[in-house]
């Protein structure tokens, strides 16, 4: 309703108040400041409403970009985790591959001489053991007071046990992570094609060989536990740090407001902004301790310096001090960081996944939408000022 047409409503509104209309105590004042009071009108919008379809459907987007952020992750990073891998292990390799177009040849030349599946080679594996650690994390904490999961109020104690339970399933997930690594890395037209339970013969073999090893070089799988938990807790700690630092300050620069599907936005970046970081930061040490893993193996890998050969892993690390001290000797400080280019390659890809996934559920959520009606705009239907009209020019000519 224009505010001109009746001002009964606003007589007694005061001026200093932003929040509403001008002063006006009679019909006089009125009529003086209708002009404020339509520019008040048309400045003043109320907050927009949002029907429960369209909260739904940015719910439904919010949840969308997520699975594929998790499918992305689990998933469609696997070709990048084989080179990275494959790079890491390495330790007469010519070329470290620290840039990502330096793979893009090698690549082709893995694809033309062994095909494309070369990339995804124990992807049946390495899930196996994904799903054995949540399965394993949740028993424990089925038969212990530990908790699966804690958050920012829980208590000192409740993350000491929390803590406990993340150790204690990395300790038993070890032997099986092991056998599915060797999976990863090894060349499919020089090995035998592993069935998708020899990972668990594997990693019972090296688990009843606590003390000795099972084969020659190999190291014994308390020797693996120790660097394995150490980085695993140090990388899960670091990535719940980073997490909610990040969360914070992307709530703090946003606005007050935070709805349901900024919530998910928040949570989704800083969820990949801490997975980023961890991997970024430990690196070196998960190139020593995969070194460790493939030891005695006698594993042979894909060569790619050229992508068109095979090479065989053999090492012999006594541990952890002494494969840092041979890789710094031996391949320099960048030793530690070979493969770093599948790695940017594999979050550049991630972060164009969720770019796309957002814009094209965003696209089809637009077309969900109901169209909303267009509120018209109040109309001056008021008679001119007196101010306004100009009075006819006076002769002096005329008596």
């Amino acid at each position: 309703m224009d505010p001109r047409d009746n001002p009964a409503p606003y007589m007694g509104v005061h001026l200093h108040d932003p929040y509403k209309y001008p002063d006006i105590t009679s019909q006089e004042d009125y009529y003086s400041n209708r002009d404020l009071l339509v520019q008040y009108a048309n400045q003043k919008s109320p907050k927009r409403y949002q029907s429960y379809e369209d909260v739904t459907v940015k719910r439904y987007i919010g949840s969308g970009v997520a699975f594929v952020s998790l499918i992305t992750e689990n998933l469609l990073s696997h070709p990048f985790l084989i080179l990275r891998r494959q790079c890491q292990v390495n330790h007469s390799s010519i070329r470290y591959h620290l840039l990502p177009f330096t793979l893009v040849p090698t690549v082709c030349h893995l694809h033309q001489h062994q095909g494309l599946t070369t990339l995804w080679k124990g992807l049946g594996s390495a899930l196996l053991v994904r799903g054995m650690t949540l399965g394993i994390e949740d028993l424990i904490s089925k038969l212990t007071p530990w908790p699966k999961e804690i958050g920012w109020h829980s208590s000192l104690k409740q993350f000491c046990q929390h803590t406990m339970l993340k150790c204690a399933s990395l300790a038993l997930v070890t032997p099986f992570y092991s056998a599915s690594f060797v999976e990863t890395v090894q060349s499919e037209i020089a090995s035998e094609r592993p069935g998708i339970l020899d990972v668990f013969r594997e990693g019972f073999i090296r688990l009843l060989n606590w003390g000795a090893p099972a084969k020659g070089r190999m190291l014994p799988i308390w020797a693996l536990i120790v660097p394995t938990v150490a980085l695993g807790i140090t990388r899960y700690l670091f990535s719940m740090m980073i997490r909610g630092a990040a969360a914070r300050i992307l709530q703090c620069t946003s606005s007050k407001d935070v709805n349901n599907q900024a919530a998910q936005e928040i949570n989704l970046t800083a969820s990949v902004t801490a997975t980023i970081a961890s991997d970024i930061v430990f690196y070196p040490c998960e190139t020593i301790v995969h070194r460790l893993y493939l030891q005695g193996t006698r594993t042979i890998i894909d060569n790619l310096d050229n992508g068109s050969s095979v090479i065989a892993i053999l090492t012999s690390y006594r541990g952890v001090m002494d494969c840092y001290d041979s890789c710094i000797s031996q391949e320099g400080t960048a030793g530690l960081y070979k493969g770093f280019g599948a790695l940017i390659l594999q979050y550049a890809a991630h972060i164009a996944l969720i770019k796309v996934s957002r814009f094209l559920l965003s696209e089809i959520g637009s077309l969900l939408e109901k169209p909303k009606p267009r509120i018209p705009l109040p109309t001056d239907n008021s008679p001119p000022a007196v101010s306004n009209i100009t009075n006819p020019p006076k002769s002096y000519l005329l008596p």
